[in-house]
């Protein structure tokens, strides 16, 4: 058949090479419709059992949320770099980290940006290609028939006068639109690559700075060498793969959010419950109403509470959307509530220990193991 369509092609030209190819075309995909259609079914008729959804939503615990958990180390420190004032300021940070929590990675990232997937895909390039499938926007066009029927992957079709419909005919309409995109694209995915260069390397630091809280005459060179010695052990497991790497770090991941929780929890019934006030947004407003500019400049603070959450979506290539949505809203989400009203609690009665609020917090009894296990999970 093949060598027939071959020869179509050769013996004709000008309209009848044109009529070859599009007979190449018709014989190639026909016996692959069924085929097609069959791995299409099999992939929207997919289901995962209630067990299999827990246990994929453990294993994302170790893989997508480490940064997450690891950053309300040095929240509060880098909101009020040169030291608090009012307790009143506890407050009203502690309500934009609430709100930022709940408004960014709670409604935009886990109920809606993982909604957008390419068919179980991911991050940046994943939506430039399910834009380049529905729209003729890429500089390569990639709209083969026969390659959409070798695929799980189709265009899905939608009224002309929607807002889908006019989105597609406002991109194809001018050539620098498409390389615009393209540019956004490229600048987007290098800014996840450069804040995935030092999070490592701060992360790990921030944890291993603990030590010096009990010790303070201690050189900062032993801090750095722990923190050379972890990231070494650490990098030297990634080549072992998603699925080893998720059940090793899962449940220490685990052990690590709930051990912030009940901290966070102890904190809050020790040194001061209303602290709960923060749920209002009200402080928000009072928070900027008083600091002015200084109030605009602690945003970027702020913002290392939401830091790794694009990795929610980026990492769905490893894990379904269901079980990062499980995982998440049953797990990370309150206990980082937890964890971060805790240590504003413990502020509002020790605002000199901002630096290093997240250690001063933990109680005595399970300082060292406490602080051992930071240096493991970060």
């Amino acid at each position: 058949m093949a060598s027939a369509s071959r020869m179509g092609i050769d013996e004709g030209s000008g309209d009848e090479t044109k009529g070859g190819m599009w007979e190449l075309d018709q014989k190639l995909d026909q016996p692959m419709d069924e085929e097609a259609g069959r791995l299409r079914n099999m992939y929207r008729e997919k289901k995962f059992s209630a067990l299999l959804l827990l246990r994929l939503a453990f294993q994302s615990l170790g893989v997508v949320y480490g940064d997450l958990g690891n950053f309300s180390l040095y929240v509060f420190y880098n909101t009020f770099p040169h030291g608090i004032d009012d307790p009143e300021d506890v407050i009203g940070a502690l309500s934009l980290i609430i709100y930022s929590l709940t408004l960014i990675p709670l409604l935009k990232y886990v109920f809606i940006v993982c909604r957008a997937n390419d068919n179980g895909q991911g991050g940046t390039f994943a939506l430039y290609s399910l834009l380049c499938r529905h729209a003729k926007i890429n500089t390569i066009p990639n709209q083969h028939r026969t390659d959409e029927e070798l695929t799980t992957y189709s265009r899905s079709t939608f009224h002309e006068h929607s807002f889908a419909a006019k989105t597609k005919r406002w991109l194809e309409a001018y050539p620098f639109r498409k390389n615009a995109l393209l540019i956004l694209v490229v600048v987007g995915t290098c800014m996840v690559i450069g804040d995935g260069i030092p999070t490592p390397a701060i992360s790990v630091l921030s944890a291993s700075g603990g030590i010096k809280v009990d010790h303070p005459k201690m050189s900062n060179d032993v801090v750095v060498v722990v923190a050379v010695i972890i990231l070494v052990g650490l990098f030297s497991l990634q080549h072992y793969g998603t699925d080893r790497v998720g059940w090793l770090f899962a449940p220490v991941v685990l052990l690590w959010f709930l051990l912030v929780g009940g901290i966070g929890i102890y904190n809050i019934w020790k040194y001061d419950s209303s602290v709960l006030r923060a749920f209002s947004p009200v402080y928000i407003y009072r928070y900027f109403r008083r600091r002015k500019s200084e109030g605009w400049t602690s945003l970027g603070g702020i913002m290392l509470s939401i830091t790794g959450t694009e990795a929610l979506f980026a990492d769905l290539a490893h894990f379904p959307v269901s079980a990062i949505q499980l995982a998440f809203t049953v797990v990370c989400f309150p206990c980082l509530l937890l964890a971060y009203s805790g240590q504003a609690a413990y502020l509002m009665q020790n605002k000199d220990h901002v630096v290093d609020a997240f250690y001063r917090s933990i109680p005595e009894s399970i300082y060292w193991p406490g602080s051992c296990y930071c240096y493991f999970c970060c």
